[in-house]
C-alpha cells in the first residue's frame, strides 16, 4: 500500500478503463478497413471519449492505494541474479503515478520463497485510480535470454572510446546502438545509456537508506528496440510483428518512461531489501 505524495489533480483513470481502451484499440487495428474508413466505429469512439474524459479527483476514494506488479522473476530462470539466502522469487511493484524516480516506497522489491506462495490471488487488490497510464504494464510472459553487451560510452575513457568506435566503424556497426547496452527490459548487465542528461554523479548512485553502493538491477525500457537498435530485435519477434496481437511487438509492456526513455533500478549491494534507487536515463 502507498499514499500518493501529492493529492491527485485533473481527470483520473482506472485500471479497468486502461485495459478496456487498450483492448478496443488493439481489436480495431487488427480488423481490415477500407479507404478513408475511420479506425473506430461511432460506438467505439464514444467509449474512448468517455475513458479519455476520466473521473473527477473528488469522486475517487482517499487513503493508501495498493501497488501494482511490474515484474516477477524466479531464480531458476535467471541464474545470474544473486538472490538473498532463503529466497528464490523476486517481485517488483510500483505505484502507477508520476513520482517513481528517486528512492521512495513508490517502487519496492519483494524477495520471497516461492514455496510460501501457495495460492495465487485471482483478483488481487488494485488502486482505485491511476495518475499515469504509461506506468501500467500490460501482462507479458517472460522468456529470459542471455545476451552479450558492452559498457556504455560514458564509462569508457577517451582511448577506449576511440578504439571501440574505430573497431565498430570498420565492421559497419555502431558501438552505441549495436554493441553497447542491450535495449529493452533487462535484468542486470550494464546500466542504461544517459540519453537526455549527464551521467549520474558519484554521490547520486547510492542507497537511499544506508548510503551504501548500488548496482544495476533492472532496466525498464519504453521499447524493446527502435530504429537505431533494430539489430537487437529477436528473430521470433520479427516474424510475428504483423500479427494482430503483436501490432506493437517492440512495445509489449506498453510502458513508456518519460518520452521514450528508460527507468534504471539500482539495488543496494549490502542489503537487497532496501528500497531501490531509480533514475530516468
Amino acid at each position: 500500500m502507498r499514499t500518493p505524495a501529492y493529492p491527485p489533480h485533473g481527470p483520473l483513470t482506472t485500471l479497468a478503463d486502461i485495459r478496456a481502451r487498450r483492448n478496443l484499440l488493439t481489436d480495431a487495428w487488427a480488423r481490415p478497413r477500407g479507404p478513408r474508413e475511420n479506425l473506430l466505429t461511432e460506438q467505439e469512439q464514444e467509449i474512448i471519449d468517455r475513458i479519455n474524459a476520466g473521473h473527477p479527483p473528488e469522486l475517487m476514494p482517499e487513503g493508501p492505494l495498493p501497488l501494482i506488479p511490474v515484474a516477477q522473476l524466479y531464480a531458476r530462470d535467471v541464474p545470474a541474479l544473486s538472490f538473498p539466502e532463503g529466497t528464490d522469487l523476486l517481485q517488483i511493484l510500483w505505484a502507477p503515478f508520476d513520482d517513481i524516480e528517486g528512492c521512495s516506497d513508490a517502487v519496492q522489491l519483494r524477495w520471497r520463497r516461492s514455496s510460501d506462495v501457495t495460492k495465487a490471488l485471482t483478483a488481487p487488490p488494485e488502486p482505485s485510480y491511476v495518475t499515469d497510464t504509461d506506468h501500467v504494464p500490460a501482462p507479458c510472459v517472460l522468456h529470459p535470454e542471455e545476451v552479450q553487451e558492452f559498457p556504455p560510452p560514458h564509462l569508457l575513457n577517451e582511448e577506449q572510446d576511440s578504439r571501440v568506435t574505430a573497431w565498430a566503424k570498420a565492421r559497419s556497426a555502431d558501438y552505441w546502438s549495436d554493441l553497447s547496452v542491450a535495449p529493452g527490459w533487462k535484468l542486470g548487465g550494464w546500466p542504461a545509456h544517459f540519453t537526455f542528461r549527464d551521467p549520474a554523479e558519484a554521490n547520486e548512485l547510492h542507497c537511499g537508506e544506508c548510503r551504501g553502493p548500488v548496482e544495476a538491477l533492472l532496466t525498464i525500457d519504453s521499447s524493446e528496440w527502435d530504429g537505431g537498435t533494430g539489430s537487437w530485435r529477436p528473430t521470433e519477434d520479427a516474424r510475428r510483428s504483423g500479427a494482430p496481437r503483436y501490432r506493437t511487438a517492440c512495445e509489449p509492456t506498453m510502458v513508456n518512461i518519460g518520452r521514450g526513455y528508460t527507468l534504471q533500478l539500482y539495488n543496494c549491494i549490502s542489503s537487497p531489501t532496501h528500497l531501490p534507487r531509480t533514475i530516468m536515463q
